[in-house]
């Protein structure tokens, strides 16, 4: 080969192997590289293991018609080669040799040399009815000057086709390809290896999170799991508004990881908010304390008509005194359970209820060390009156201030060009369509697709749970109601929505991680805002 023509190859191989992106296939490339360069019937290129191993990445062989591993359909079976055995070199091939001492090896023809042992290569040969002569074994050194993968050159050819040993240009030509292409390599791994680490980080932080709190545990897992579902659903979808949303692996590998964290502000929220299970827990839940005061109140009762009747005159007068406390008692282990029911949360409170319980406060009094006590404190009538749920007004903010917190660390990260997008997807789970969300109160317009189909995800997740503390978990049935009501008060994306029910993506989801009693499905015409769809 001309000088202009290796400069030239040298060239095209530098623009190629700055551009791609793929570790098997970057490899793949500098053995064909090599393989041009050196006119070489057959290569193989090996990679190196966490077990000081080296593994068959990708083989070529013209004269075989082989080409196995790599961009192939067609695994290696061959197994890795280890460096060392029991502290000794490998000298059963060349190119653990190669690795070991870190040289360069030609070899004229295999089956005359005495060097190096061949009986590997040979018995490869009888595998495959070939015949190995010439050998090329280049070592591929790191920036530490660290072996980092090995190149192998098989059956260099003259311009008749003849077999020939390699030429000392060649030599020179294929090494520096392979000092250009391990700098590369090297490159792609420190890559590849800092993404895994922040992928690995990302998956900490989620877990981290899930274990918080015994409630919601897994719910950091499951809302990337249905959001990437959500995605490959949108991308198979072919008609109406989202005919023309497609993804790349770059794209995936972007709402994969933002799903992953879209609640790592989480870490910043108490526990005791976090876990609230009852409207009087803190700690614990003060229930207890509470029906102590009933309790004491029923003492004080008895004493009091006991005393009463004590000092009566004749029996009407204790029986109508005993009636008097019957009626009481059974008003006042009437409250505590109206109490005890208000305290456990759900959907919803009416006003009278929240009315009631001013009134209960209102029976009568206890002393407890010294002090006079009502039956409930106004920091308890305050907590009782909740009308959703178990968190007061105050503790939904704080709850709530778990978004800003994830945003504003998300936003403080320098990600990468390709994962610039996270801290917007992940931002905007609690938003709402209509502008009426948090944290930014967004509109449909001003966000992305991807993250609207995190909220739906994070909704949906989030009403088939059957991990929460203050709710049973829902039927299928019942969570597509009320998303379908969602949808037609503008809280969610309508057209995600129709490809979420049409695509059964719901379906596939409680398949994966609902219980059996909540499988139950709901045709499409009962679900509300997609009555056009039956």
């Amino acid at each position: 080969m001309q000088v202009s023509s290796i400069l030239n190859e040298f060239l095209n191989v530098s623009i190629a192997l700055s551009r791609e992106k793929n570790t098997s296939q970057l490899l793949e490339h500098i053995l064909l590289s090599a393989k041009k360069l050196s006119h070489a019937d057959g290569g193989t290129i090996y990679s190196l293991n966490d077990n000081k191993e080296l593994v068959f990445d990708t083989l070529y062989n013209d004269t075989l018609n082989m080409h196995i591993g790599g961009s192939s359909s067609t695994a290696i079976e061959f197994s890795p080669i280890p460096i060392y055995i029991d502290g000794e070199i490998n000298m059963s091939s060349a190119v653990s040799h190669s690795a070991a001492t870190g040289q360069l090896i030609n070899i004229d023809d295999l089956y005359e040399d005495s060097q190096y042992s061949t009986s590997r290569a040979k018995d490869i040969d009888k595998r495959y009815n070939y015949r190995t002569q010439s050998v090329l074994t280049v070592p591929m050194k790191n920036h530490e000057n660290e072996i980092n993968g090995v190149l192998q050159l098989i059956n260099a050819t003259d311009s008749d086709g003849n077999t020939v040993p390699f030429s000392d240009d060649v030599v020179r030509s294929v090494e520096a390809l392979a000092s250009l292409a391990s700098v590369a390599l090297t490159n792609r791994q420190l890559i590849d290896a800092m993404e895994e680490l922040f992928q690995a980080f990302t998956r900490l932080i989620a877990k981290a999170i899930d274990e918080k709190s015994p409630y919601t545990g897994g719910h950091c897992r499951r809302v990337p799991e249905l959001t990437m579902m959500i995605a490959e659903a949108v991308h198979r979808h072919d008609e109406g508004p989202l005919a023309s949303f497609t993804m790349s692996d770059a794209d995936r590998k972007e709402l994969d990881l933002a799903g992953w964290i879209h609640d790592c502000g989480k870490v910043a929220t108490p526990e005791y908010v976090m876990d609230k299970s009852k409207k009087l827990e803190t700690v614990f839940d003060r229930i207890e304390l509470v029906k102590t005061r009933f309790e004491l109140a029923k003492r004080d009762a008895e004493i009091a008509a006991l005393k009463a009747q004590l000092s009566a005159s004749n029996d009407a007068e204790r029986d109508a005194i005993q009636t008097q406390l019957d009626s009481q008692l059974e008003q006042l282990s009437k409250a505590c359970d109206f109490v005890e029911k208000a305290n456990t949360g759900g959907e919803s409170m009416h006003e009278d209820d929240q009315m009631q319980l001013v009134t209960i406060s209102e029976l009568a009094s206890v002393t407890v060390g010294g002090e006079t006590t009502p039956l409930l404190t106004e920091e308890e009538i305050y907590n009782l009156k909740t009308a959703r749920g178990t968190l007061n007004p105050e503790e939904r903010q704080i709850i709530n201030r778990h978004m800003d917190i994830t945003v504003e660390m998300l936003e403080a990260l320098p990600f990468p060009k390709h994962l610039r997008r996270v801290p917007e997807f992940a931002g905007g789970h609690h938003e709402k369509m209509d502008g009426t969300g948090y944290p930014k109160g967004l509109t449909r317009d001003q966000m992305s697709l991807p993250a609207r189909m995190m909220a739906i995800a994070d909704i949906f997740e989030a009403l088939t749970a059957a991990d929460r503390p203050y709710k049973d978990a829902k039927k299928v049935s019942e969570c597509l109601r009320i998303m379908g009501f969602m949808c037609r008060d503008d809280h969610i994306d309508p057209d995600l929505f129709e490809i979420f029910v049409k695509q059964r993506v719901y379906w596939q989801y409680a398949e994966q991680f609902c219980k059996p009693e909540q499988m139950d499905d709901l045709p499409i015409e009962k679900i509300p805002g997609l009555e056009h769809c039956a």
